[in-house]
C-alpha cells in the first residue's frame, strides 16, 4: 500500500509531520482528518508506490484532494518561490478582502462564488494567487478553514481558527464580520501610533543631520583658525571636548560607522535568543513613558483577540494558545502560557493573571467578573475598548511632550557647539583689540 508523507496542524495550531498508508491520496487525507488534524501538505513518500494523487514521488504541496478534470486544488498549488521570497500581503488588503467576503456571504452569496468574485476584483498578486488556490480547494471538497490553512503567511492561526469555529457553528458570516472589525481596529491603532511618531522622527533625523554637518564640516575649519591665531594657547574645556569629538568622527568615520553596525548586529543576534528577547521585552514594558504605552497597547490587542476568539466559539485553551503566539511580547506570552496551564488544570483565568504581575488590577478584576457572570467575551472586548481609548490619549499626550523635548534637545546640542566655537573667538578678538590699541 502506498505511503504518504504529510504535514498537518492540530487543533492548537501545532505542526505535525508523519507518514500514513492509504490506497490513494484522497483516502490518506481522509485518514489524517479523521485523526483531528488539518493537512497543509501531502505527497507520496519516496519508494512508497504509485498513487493517483501524486506522481513520481513528488510532494503535492498543499493538497487536500485532487480536483476534477485533472485540476490541482488550492493545497496542490506548486510553490514557485521560497516562502521568504514570496510577496507579503498588506494588512489593509487583507482587511478589505475579509470585509468584502463577509458582506457577500452575509448577503446570501455562496462561499465559493464569493471567493471567485473577490478573485476577479483583488489587485494584490499574492491574494489573487491564494484565492485561486482556495476556490479550487473548496471545489475539491475542502472546508474553507482548510483552504486558508494552505497559506499560513497570509492567514495566521487566529484567522484560520476563527473561520473553523464559524464553520462548526454555522455562523461563518458573523465570524468574518468580527474578523474584519478586529483587523480594522488593529489597523486604526497602528496608524495612529505611526502618525504620531512621524513628526518626532523627522525632527530627530534633522537634528542628527545638522550635528553631523557641524562636526564634520564646520568645526574642523574653526580648529584651523584657532591653531593659527591662538598660537598654542589652551582652549576652553568645552571647546576641546567638541573638537575631540569632531576629530574622532572625521578621522575614524568608517570605524565609527562600523562600530555602530556591529552594535546593531550584536543587539539583533542577542534579541533572537530566548533570554535576550525576554530582557528586551521586559525593558519595553518598564521603560519610562513608552513602557506604559507598550503595556496598554499589548493588553488592548490580546484582550480583543481573546474576546473575539471566545465570542466566535473557539475553545478557551485553544484561544489562549493563539493569543500567546500572537502577543508579540515574550513576557506577556510567558504569562499567557501560565494562564493556559492553570485553566487546563481547572482553575479560573483571574488567579494566574493576578500572579503574573503583567496585567493591571482593573483587567484582572474585570476578567474575574466576566468569568463569574458567564460574559467573559463581552468583558474582554470592553477591556480592549477601554485600553484602546487609553492608547489614543497616551499617544496624543506623548506627541505633545516629545515635540518640545526634541526641539529643546536640538537647541542644547547645537547651542553647545556654537558656544564651544565662539568662546575662543572672544579671546582672539580681545587679543587682536589689545594689539591694535
Amino acid at each position: 500500500m502506498p505511503k504518504f508523507n504529510y504535514t498537518a496542524v492540530d487543533a492548537a495550531g501545532k505542526e505535525v509531520r508523519a507518514v500514513i498508508e492509504a490506497p490513494d491520496q484522497a483516502q490518506a487525507i481522509a485518514k489524517i482528518r479523521g485523526q483531528g488534524l488539518y493537512p497543509t501538505a501531502i505527497g507520496l513518500a519516496a519508494g512508497g508506490g504509485k498513487s493517483g494523487g501524486s506522481k513520481g514521488g513528488k510532494p503535492a504541496h498543499h493538497a487536500p484532494a485532487a480536483g476534477k478534470g485533472g485540476k490541482k486544488s488550492g493545497l496542490q498549488a506548486e510553490i514557485k518561490l521560497p516562502a521568504f521570497m514570496r510577496p507579503r500581503v498588506k494588512p489593509k488588503d487583507l482587511m478589505v478582502l475579509t470585509r468584502m467576503l463577509a458582506t457577500l456571504v452575509d448577503a446570501g452569496l455562496p462561499l465559493l462564488r464569493g471567493i471567485k468574485v473577490l478573485e476577479r476584483q483583488t489587485k494584490s498578486a499574492a491574494l489573487k494567487e491564494s484565492l485561486v488556490g482556495m476556490s479550487e480547494a473548496v471545489e475539491s471538497g475542502a472546508t474553507f478553514s482548510e483552504a486558508l490553512g494552505g497559506y499560513p503567511r497570509i492567514f495566521n492561526n487566529l484567522y484560520v481558527n476563527m473561520v473553523r469555529a464559524g464553520e462548526a457553528g454555522g455562523v461563518l458570516e458573523v465570524v468574518l464580520n468580527r474578523l474584519a472589525e478586529f483587523m480594522e481596529k488593529a489597523e486604526k491603532i497602528k496608524n495612529k501610533v505611526k502618525g504620531a511618531m512621524i513628526y518626532p522622527v523627522v525632527v530627530m533625523f534633522a537634528a542628527i543631520g545638522i550635528v553631523v554637518f557641524l562636526i564634520t564640516s564646520v568645526i574642523p575649519k574653526f580648529q584651523d583658525i584657532f591653531n593659527d591665531l591662538l598660537e598654542g594657547k589652551k582652549l576652553p574645556a568645552i571647546t576641546e571636548f567638541v573638537i575631540n569629538i569632531s576629530e574622532v568622527v572625521t578621522k575614524n568615520g568608517l570605524a565609527v560607522v562600523g562600530g555602530l553596525v556591529v552594535v546593531v548586529v550584536l543587539y539583533n543576534i542577542w534579541g533572537r535568543t530566548k533570554s535576550g528577547r525576554y530582557a528586551i521585552d521586559t525593558m519595553k514594558l518598564k521603560v519610562p513613558v513608552f513602557g506604559s504605552l507598550n503595556s496598554r497597547s499589548s493588553i488592548a490587542r490580546l484582550t480583543r483577540t481573546l474576546g473575539t476568539l471566545l465570542a466566535s466559539g473557539v475553545q478557551i485553551l485553544q484561544a489562549l494558545v493563539i493569543v500567546r503566539d500572537t502577543s508579540g511580547n515574550s513576557v506577556i506570552a510567558r504569562a499567557l502560557q501560565n494562564i493556559h496551564d492553570a485553566v487546563k488544570e481547572g482553575e479560573s483565568m483571574a488567579g494566574p493573571m493576578g500572579q503574573a504581575k503583567v496585567f493591571p488590577p482593573m483587567v484582572v478584576a474585570m476578567v474575574e467578573v466576566g468569568e463569574e457572570t458567564g460574559a467573559l467575551p463581552d468583558m474582554l472586548i470592553r477591556i480592549a475598548n477601554t485600553y484602546d481609548d487609553e492608547v489614543d490619549n497616551a499617544v496624543a499626550g506623548l506627541t505633545s511632550i516629545i515635540e518640545p523635548l526634541l526641539i529643546m534637545f536640538l537647541a542644547v546640542v547645537v547651542g553647545t557647539i556654537v558656544i564651544a566655537m565662539f568662546l575662543p573667538l572672544i579671546s582672539i578678538i580681545g587679543t587682536l583689540s589689545g594689539q591694535t590699541g
